[in-house]
């Protein structure tokens, strides 16, 4: 379960095939070191898994754990409205499109 700030609830715990994710702050400039107007900020759909259903705990067949680097769909994500700075999303484990790692998966 994950520690949630600034908030009278505790824990948030996702449930079924869902995972709850920390996702990384907007990019601000390009790779070469321009700077973007906020209206142009590049949209980031990769963050960190903050914590894992039980369903996804004990599924094999999901190489989901918590504190993965992950690529996901944003289109079905879930804000969870803590504080106005929130980054924290419900995302179904069917949006997760990558899983960064590093090194490559064995093939055992």
């Amino acid at each position: 379960m994950a520690k949630a700030r600034s908030s009278p609830l505790d824990f948030v715990e996702p449930i079924g095939l869902r995972v709850l994710v920390r996702k990384d702050d907007p990019k601000r400039e390009t790779k070469g070191g321009i700077a973007l107007p906020d209206q142009a900020e590049i949209p980031t759909i990769t963050g960190r898994i903050v914590a894992i259903s039980e369903q996804i705990r004990h599924d094999e067949d999901l190489p989901l754990r918590q504190y993965d680097k992950i690529l996901f769909h944003p289109k079905n994500a879930i804000p969870v409205d803590f504080d106005p700075n929130n980054q924290l999303f419900v995302v179904p484990a069917d949006d997760v499109v990558a899983v960064f790692r590093a090194e490559p998966p064995s093939n055992g």
